[in-house]
């Protein structure tokens, strides 16, 4: 159980920055949040499923069914976003409210109570099976394959839509797809840290990156080796002290962040100047803060 979850946390670690950079540089670094809520409501849908097929094991359902929802609502909020119906933020708010109230209360037309939710809500690395892992490794190995192998075109349509749809590119498929992998690392994270706080594993590795460097291609790199160490650390730590993995693991992020920020003018005072890159086509240019 300990090496399954220590590989769980470490591929999670290494693949859920990757997306977060792209988030931060977009500026919907909460979007994370939102996807989380509504595939809290894929859940219980997931186990509203299986009991209506007298399944024992919720869990083959409850994951399929938060996926789907993950990826429905990312794709959703992205075509709102895109058409302009609403503003960014409240397509946000609707994902929020309506994901958590959804899922609270088809889980009880499941059969189900509000504490069967806390294991998806908080993660559960301690129940990671060989089968979960197997499907983390297979998903985080796609959302590499995407984050990284389209980083050029992925990058041009998080620097500048405009400029990326005037050189060819389909943006509105690369948006669609951004919002897809994002909700993919929503469901692989929800094993590691849960519902709740997956958005702080996308996000503050990248918010520390770039407290240490400005390019897009380097704070990539450095979130993905903050993100990994983070995790292994703060999972590592609830082996000798009694503590919620997921939560344990955002706390030692933070508090990376917070040291980091510390010492941020020693750091700066060390750090050479950046190249002169053109700001729309290279991908080593200035990342977007996170605030």
């Amino acid at each position: 159980m300990t090496q399954r979850s220590l590989l769980a946390a470490l591929i999670v670690g290494v693949a859920a920055p990757v997306v977060g950079t792209y988030l931060v540089q977009r500026r919907l670094s909460l979007l994370g949040d939102g996807i989380g809520h509504v595939a809290l409501t894929g859940v219980a849908i997931g186990w509203l499923v299986g009991a209506a097929t007298g399944a024992t094991d919720m869990e083959a359902y409850a994951v399929p069914g938060a996926m789907a929802a993950a990826v429905i609502g990312a794709v959703l909020i992205e075509l709102v976003r895109a058409r302009g119906a609403t503003s960014g933020d409240v397509a946000l708010a609707l994902l929020f409210y309506g994901g958590i109230a959804g899922g609270v209360v088809i889980i009880g037309l499941a059969g189900g109570t509000n504490a069967n939710l806390m294991a998806y809500l908080f993660g559960s690395l301690a129940t990671v099976s060989t089968s979960d892992l197997t499907v983390t490794v297979l998903m985080s190995a796609a959302i590499l394959v995407v984050g990284l192998g389209l980083r050029t075109a992925l990058f041009a349509v998080c620097q500048d839509e405009e400029f990326a749809r005037s050189t060819g590119l389909p943006v509105r498929l690369l948006t669609i797809l951004i919002a897809v992998v994002a909700a993919l690392t929503v469901t692989v994270a929800m094993r590691v840290v849960g519902l709740l706080l997956v958005s702080a594993l996308m996000i503050v590795p990248v918010a520390i990156a770039q407290l240490i460097t400005s390019s897009f291609r380097r704070t990539m790199a450095l979130a993905m080796v903050i993100g990994a160490l983070v995790c292994v650390t703060g999972l590592t730590i609830t082996f000798f002290h009694r503590l919620a993995p997921g939560a344990m693991i955002v706390v030692v992020a933070i508090g990376v962040y917070a040291l980091i920020a510390a010492v941020r003018p020693i750091i700066q005072a060390r750090r050479p100047r950046d190249r002169s890159a053109h700001p729309e086509m290279a991908d080593d240019v200035r990342l977007n803060n996170v605030t």
